[in-house]
């Protein structure tokens, strides 16, 4: 059972006991990420990200790397379209070490303009690292393509051009208006007092409250078409369409459709793609939901000869699904998968702390994994059949390649088989 308080300033804490481990999970979570940046600012909350970690005005970087390696505890972020996280994993005991460390990165870094321009080189660098993993940059791609000229379709990184000119003042204005308690959410699950936790988390988030949001409409999707050329062995390809916010009802069935599609290695493009046929090395589908909107995406690395055939698969297995071809036993095992990875998961005390803390930004409360199983388990085959039929439309397809290959054509021809 979690508890959660609300605080005058717009500061939402949630805490989860759990008295039989030694571990407490610590994650600050600040509703901005890279949908609401302008254009001239793309890749800044990443950006600040990485300078939360170069020294405060009682500590230096290597200080703060050290503070939580000292006791065995573990210290990382990442930021995400629509907010960045900042979290510990520490015994119990270092509870307070954790959250005065989170803190004074969070409100007292001190953002010199040496250190700005040393972590602007190394963010360059994780460019050029990103730019040669295709694999991973192709789904950037494809949401580009999907949702063209939307801030939700640019990479959180940014570019070269953005992040060589963000000055050391931009950072500290935007640091400024969106790092105040009132647009963070503070989760912590493990061995700690829920009370004794909210008071120290009060004391230490007192700050002002939020300056002012920055909101944007969702997305209009674009049935696009981006093909890469780039001299690699394997043709890293991207299709998908939009999909559902995390607050849509139809998420459920969703997540059936997805664990019986791409979902795992017992799912159908797997075993049909990779195991029956060895066209590819890897392939699966996923499902990822914003405030508005969501998408769903399948990924296949192959070479450039098997595009057609895995493609024509892929339509196939999709049509299947959309005719209610789905076995009873089918629909029995994608439940149970969805149950096993929820339950195996909250083994884990920093997937119990970042449930909370998700589910609070998104939702505004925190479903129990028994409302969840529920939900899961009242998914029918009715329902995987209508949204199936709702979900993958022809025209609400993109798709994003890199590689040895752009015969748009035979993508064209492909899709023009799915039933409409």
């Amino acid at each position: 059972m979690h508890h959660k308080v609300e605080m005058p300033n717009g500061l939402t804490i949630l805490a989860e006991e759990i008295r039989h481990l030694r571990s407490v999970a610590l994650g600050v979570w600040v509703d901005v990420g890279s949908r609401y940046e302008e254009d001239d600012e793309r890749g800044i909350s990443h950006f600040i990200e990485h300078m939360m970690f170069k020294g405060t005005l009682k500590r230096t970087a290597k200080d703060i790397a050290e503070a939580l390696d000292a006791v065995g505890g573990q210290l990382n972020a990442f930021t995400t379209k629509e907010y960045t996280c900042y979290f510990a994993r520490v015994l119990d005991e270092h509870f307070d070490l954790a959250l005065d460390l989170l803190g004074d990165m969070l409100f007292n870094s001190r953002l010199e303009g040496p250190d700005v321009d040393r972590e602007r080189n190394v963010i360059l660098e994780e460019i050029k690292m990103y730019e040669d993993t295709p694999d991973e940059l192709v789904h950037d791609l494809f949401t580009a393509t999907l949702w063209e000229g939307h801030h939700l379709g640019q990479p959180i990184i940014g570019s070269v051009d953005t992040v060589q000119n963000l000055s050391r003042d931009d950072l500290a204005n935007f640091h400024g208006l969106h790092y105040r308690p009132g647009g963070m959410v503070v989760a912590v699950a493990g061995n700690v007092d829920h009370q004794v936790a909210v008071e120290k988390i009060k004391a230490r988030f007192a700050g002002e409250g939020r300056a002012r949001e920055r909101r944007m409409g969702p997305p209009a999707a674009q049935n696009g078409i981006m093909c890469r050329a780039k001299d690699t062995e394997q043709v890293h390809l991207c299709v998908g369409v939009p999909g559902y916010a995390l607050s849509d009802e139809r998420i459920y069935a969703v997540q059936v459709i997805n664990t019986i599609l791409g979902g795992g290695i017992s799912s159908r493009l797997f075993q049909e793609i990779r195991e029956k046929r060895g066209l590819v090395y890897s392939v699966y589908s996923y499902h990822s939901s914003y405030h508005d909107t969501g998408v769903f995406g399948i990924y296949a690395g192959l070479g450039k000869d098997n595009v057609g055939q895995a493609m024509e698969l892929v339509m196939q297995e999709i049509g299947e699904i959309q005719k209610g071809a789905v076995a009873e036993e089918e629909l029995v095992r994608a439940r149970d998968q969805l149950k096993g990875n929820l339950y195996l998961s909250l083994e884990n005390v920093n997937t119990r702390m970042s449930r909370l803390g998700k589910s609070q930004l998104y939702l505004g409360t925190v479903q129990s994994p028994e409302e969840l199983v529920e939900r899961v388990a009242a998914v029918t085959r009715d329902d995987i059949v209508r949204l199936a039929l709702d979900l993958f439309r022809p025209e609400r397809f993109a798709l994003a390649s890199i590689g040895p290959w752009q015969d748009q054509g035979e993508w064209r021809t492909v899709l023009g088989r799915l039933a409409p």
